[in-house]
């Protein structure tokens, strides 16, 4: 859609998954994985450029077709990058990604702001919620233009969080998020200009291998 085509999406995916004992992007759901779910649900929403943050460590360089190599995490961020190598996404690499979300936030916004000062808003995703769609995405993007408020929140068990659109002027406040803090911290610190996109699917996630197994389960 003509109205969507200057709103951009950072996908965040920089997390170790220590927890869950396996990448989380690499999770299969409905015959993807979580990664390449959320990366495809932005494209088809129109939604460019498209940012996948991913961690890496300091000692970390770029492939000649800019894909990071990475020391210690090689093996795990060669399969994320493999994954999404056709899909037209470009692959943020976040050295700093073990101090905090708040690191990759500030990370995607910023390369957005230096390779495309032109966007009129960004989406902000996490990998891990299997159920986030282009239809939800078309959601929050309608929402934005019909209410004019500069944030559009996703709703659901009793909170506010991502996805969640933020308009360009809101950028700089997420570049001063403190390394631990996420999007809902803006969110919230902006309450009067959000508004609210019921998303009740939004409250899973997938965390540790408990998650994983507990969603499975009801998914049978």
């Amino acid at each position: 859609m003509s109205l969507q085509s200057h709103i951009a999406a950072v996908i965040l995916a920089a997390g170790e998954s220590s927890r869950l004992g396996k990448p989380k992007q690499l999770i299969q759901f409905r015959g993807k994985t979580l990664v390449r779910r959320v990366v495809d649900a932005a494209s088809e929403a129109g939604c460019r450029p498209i940012l996948v943050v991913l961690g890496t460590e300091r000692t970390s360089h770029l492939y000649s077709d800019g894909l990071p190599r990475v020391k210690g995490r090689h093996h795990e961020i060669e399969l994320i990058t493999s994954e999404l190598k056709k899909t037209g996404a470009t692959i943020v690499a976040n050295s700093n990604w073990q101090c905090g979300i708040g690191t990759s936030i500030r990370t995607g916004v910023q390369h957005l702001l230096d390779t495309a000062p032109g966007v009129e808003a960004t989406v902000l995703l996490a990998c891990d919620q299997p159920f986030v769609d282009r239809a939800v995405l078309d959601g929050l993007m309608t929402l934005y233009h019909e209410t004019l408020k500069p944030i559009v929140a996703a709703s659901y068990a009793g909170t506010l969080g991502v996805p969640a659109l933020f308009d360009r002027s809101l950028l700089p406040e997420l570049l001063r998020l403190d390394d631990s803090a996420g999007a809902k911290s803006t969110i919230l610190s902006n309450r009067d200009q959000v508004a609210e996109f019921p998303f009740p699917e939004g409250k899973v996630d997938i965390d540790t291998a408990e998650d994983w197994q507990r969603f499975c389960c009801s998914k049978e």
